[in-house]
């Protein structure tokens, strides 16, 4: 049977109020009495219980985790990060997973209901508005990935997604691309409308370019496949695509291949974010990288002040992002009719793809 802190108090001599007070941090022991207890603690394999020293001090230590996109294979690596570096603190996260829910009223009562102290929304497909519901329900809130707006009203970390854009369509142009382009997720993320909007006005600023928009159902493998899958059958097709996402980019370049088209001698593709998968051997994905373990590291500092000081002013957090290559854009200068010493089959589209919703 488990030990409880009645046994350790009958091994030390001493009462279970005072071993309740030496395992509560800044509680009054006398040092002999806190001795006592933890040899008695010790012999007997005794650990406090979390759950009831946050009954004394008022504090759970429980983090609420809340995010909406379980399904793609970015959010295990971003998890993971939050998850350990929460731990790390000493801090516990209890996942919520909002997928399918438009309305945060369940969530918000379930963390309400198991006394979480604080609340990190880690999505990059809802607003501000949304996640405001949780701080107007009295618990302190960061999201991470979302979108930053010009007057902070929730506490937010990620990147500048315009900025994002605006990277996307400088990378494209210098490697000679002319017809671009974007296949975003759903058209009303804050992330698909500001990446969209980032590329779209930098290519506006350089005659002779020309850039069209599609938009996938979600930010999925499946999704991008079938995106580019409608692309490849209305044609003509982009030089290249700028995807919404790494995942939408893996699905997309699954679809061309099939299709006997060749990347990048025939169509580039160019990704977001820098998952783990997208540097495995078999997908080689040029992408632009979003620096995880620096967001989930500053939204776990800021949750964890935002503990000590609740009515703290909202801020933004920006990080920035930087292209990594691959095999999926040709290169700086490249001569796109012979890549890898291969001419290109594909014959150049007569005019941009179409836009579609």
């Amino acid at each position: 049977m488990a030990v409880t802190l009645k046994d350790v108090a009958e091994r030390a001599g001493v009462s279970r109020s005072a071993v309740s007070r030496t395992f509560t941090p800044g509680a009054s022991v006398s040092a002999r009495t806190r001795a006592k207890v933890e040899k008695a603690a010790r012999e007997l394999g005794y650990l406090p219980s979390a759950l009831a020293r946050g009954l004394t001090t008022g504090r759970t230590k429980l983090i609420g985790l809340v995010s909406d996109n379980f399904r793609n294979p970015a959010f295990l690596e971003i998890f993971d990060l939050f998850t350990r570096g929460l731990q790390d603190r000493g801090l516990r996260p209890l996942l919520v997973n909002l997928s399918d829910e438009t309305d945060p009223t369940h969530s918000v009562r379930l963390l309400r209901q198991y006394s979480a102290d604080a609340v990190i929304v880690a999505s990059s497909t809802l607003g501000s508005a949304f996640v405001r519901r949780f701080t107007e329900a009295g618990l302190p809130t960061v999201q991470a990935f979302g979108r930053a707006d010009d007057v902070p009203v929730v506490h937010n970390v990620g990147i500048d997604n315009v900025a994002c854009g605006r990277l996307a369509a400088t990378t494209l142009r210098e490697r000679g691309y002319r017809r671009i382009g974007f296949l975003g997720g759903p058209a009303a993320a804050s992330t698909t409308e500001d990446r969209w909007r980032g590329l779209s006005e930098e290519i506006a600023r350089h005659p002779g370019l020309s850039a069209t928009a599609s938009f996938a159902a979600a930010y999925s493998f499946a999704a991008g496949r079938a995106g580019m899958q409608r692309l490849l059958e209305a044609g003509p097709l982009a030089e290249a695509y700028f995807c919404g996402d790494d995942v939408l980019a893996i699905g997309a370049l699954s679809a061309v291949e099939e299709a006997g088209l060749r990347v990048p001698e025939d169509i580039g593709i160019l990704g977001v974010n820098d998952m783990e998968m997208a540097g495995w051997a078999n997908i080689g994905l040029t992408t632009i990288r979003q620096p995880f373990a620096e967001i989930a590291a500053s939204a776990i500092e800021l949750v964890a002040a935002l503990l000590d000081n609740p009515g703290r002013s909202p801020e933004t957090r920006l990080f920035a992002c930087r292209v990594v290559e691959r095999r999926t854009l040709r290169q700086p200068g490249q001569d796109p009719r012979n890549i890898g010493g291969r001419a290109s089959t594909q014959r150049p589209p007569s005019r941009p793809d179409s836009a579609t919703a």
